[in-house]
């Protein structure tokens, strides 16, 4: 079906950057909304950033200013370029699409990418 696979994960020292990449792929008809969320040991996993095929997007109030996500529409690959990392930032982050597929094109599915570890730490 569709796939999603992340990556540019890894260690950074507080107040570098890093890009996380998210590419789906498979029999997608669309993709309305790629998202990025983040879930550390013990708590909910929650939202940090999405973009909708319109273009518009939404942010976490704690990533707001220093998080940008963006998507390149025939790559079929959202980003998240994550500047002025703290080590709160610690996290697995998770890519999301909901996506229509060319066997059904009327129905929405989500989709989960597998994780990749961020870890901000000096």
């Amino acid at each position: 079906q569709v796939q999603l696979e992340e990556s540019g994960g890894g260690v950074v020292q507080p107040g570098g950057s890093l890009r996380l990449s998210c590419a789906a792929s498979g029999s997608i008809f669309s993709i309305p909304t790629m998202d990025w969320y983040r879930q550390v040991p013990g708590k909910q996993r929650e939202l940090v950033a999405a973009q909708y095929s319109a273009g518009n997007t939404r942010y976490a109030d704690s990533v707001k200013g220093r998080f940008t996500i963006s998507r390149d529409n025939a790559k079929n690959t959202v980003y998240l370029q994550m500047n002025s990392l703290s080590p709160e930032d610690t996290a697995v982050y998770y890519c999301n699409a909901v996506v229509t597929t060319l066997l059904d094109p009327r129905r929405y599915l989500e989709v989960w990418g597998q994780g990749i570890l961020v870890t901000v730490s000096s």
